[in-house]
């Protein structure tokens, strides 16, 4: 980590852009309507983007708008959420990272062996396989940092490393999660009928602690991503990690002659973001009670989790971003996705159309973006 006795860089042009909490130029307390006052925000084109999304399949789809549904969703949501919270860390840095699709594959497989095969507890079975994803994300942060390899190569042959070893390890089969398993218990229920009490005994299921921690329970998941994304968006905007990642982003060179050290900055983000394809790998697999060796799968993953991130606002070019906005991206893509099926729409079609619709949310939020600039510049 990078000395207190470090200076602080001078703000860069992107370092007041991080995310809901700051902005220049535009007045939120000011005159003008609430639609005015959510465009002001930088994650403002996506959010009404997700909003108008939502507002069509509720008045076109009855099931869409209720807690049944809801339930539904956010599982889906959750992954992506995470996933572009860490891929933000490091898109910031103007680089990218395709090895969580591997860490993704890799970590629950590796908690199943520390597990079921060695022995070791859960919970250290899970720090453990976490460890295992820092040590890629410390190997990815050295080749771009120290060896000068472009982050896209490196993380792409990684990714492929990754899932070949996970196939290896796996024989291509899946397995049970550990800890993850219902358990059946007989339970003596009484019902009244007609006036009359009558004892029946019923089978109840029941998820252990672990599991419904760790994925299994039904609002466990979108509880750690909205915690992942709130603590990293306050990094961003409000410690000097966040100001650093903004200011090697912003200008590598500019940075370190004002005194950061951009080789560390580099590495430690790489290394949070492999974490967060661990994590999402892990919590994915206690909540299907599945550990699939599936490549397809975690790829789709990876490229839905980047796409999370590009659409709430984070720059490919590096310099500017925001984890909230990744949030409200991964909340798109399941609201259309949830929306899509529940209209009947074929499974062939279901990638085509979640396509054409990044495209068009991703236009809407650049033509927004300009028009905020133009209004703060003027």
């Amino acid at each position: 980590m990078a000395s207190s006795a470090e200076s602080p860089p001078p703000a860069s042009p992107g370092a007041g852009e991080g995310g809901l909490a700051h902005h220049r130029g535009v007045s939120l307390t000011g005159e003008g309507g609430l639609l005015q006052r959510i465009l002001a925000l930088r994650e403002g084109g996506i959010i009404v983007v997700t909003l108008l999304v939502g507002l069509y399949f509720t008045l076109n789809t009855s099931t869409f708008f209720g807690t049944a549904n809801f339930k539904t969703l956010l599982p889906y949501v959750a992954p992506f959420a995470i996933f572009g919270a860490g891929e933000v860390f490091v898109m910031v840095l103007g680089e990218i990272d395709l090895s969580i699709g591997g860490t993704f594959l890799f970590a629950p497989y590796l908690f199943f062996k520390l597990s079921a095969s060695a022995g070791l507890p859960l919970l250290p079975a899970v720090i453990v396989a976490l460890l295992a994803c820092t040590l890629v994300g410390l190997i990815n942060g050295f080749f771009v940092a120290f060896v000068g390899i472009s982050s896209f190569v490196t993380t792409l042959g990684m990714l492929f490393t990754l899932e070949g070893l996970t196939l290896i390890i796996s024989h291509g089969e899946p397995v049970n999660t550990p800890g993850a398993q219902v358990t059946h218990t007989e339970a003596k229920v009484e019902h009244i009928v007609n006036g009359h009490h009558i004892v029946l005994t019923e089978s109840v299921n029941h998820l252990g602690t672990f599991a419904k921690i760790f994925g299994a329970g039904t609002y466990s998941e979108i509880i750690w991503a909205v915690v992942i994304v709130f603590v990293l968006q306050l990094v961003l905007t409000f410690t000097r990690w966040g100001l650093y990642t903004v200011a090697v982003g912003s200008n590598k060179l500019g940075a370190a002659e004002a005194g950061v050290r951009v080789r560390l900055v580099i590495v430690r983000n790489f290394v949070l973001c492999a974490m967060t394809g661990g994590l999402v790998g892990i919590l994915e697999a206690v909540r299907s009670a599945t550990v699939q060796p599936d490549t397809a799968g975690a790829n789709e993953y990876l490229f839905l989790g980047i796409a999370a991130a590009v659409i709430g606002g984070t720059l490919l070019a590096g310099g500017s971003g925001t984890v909230a906005g990744a949030l409200i991206g991964a909340l798109f893509l399941g609201v259309l996705k949830d929306g899509l099926i529940l209209q009947g729409v074929n499974a062939d079609y279901l990638l085509f159309y979640t396509g054409l619709a990044i495209i068009l949310a991703m236009t809407i939020n650049i033509y927004v973006s300009r028009v905020r600039r133009g209004h703060s510049s003027g």
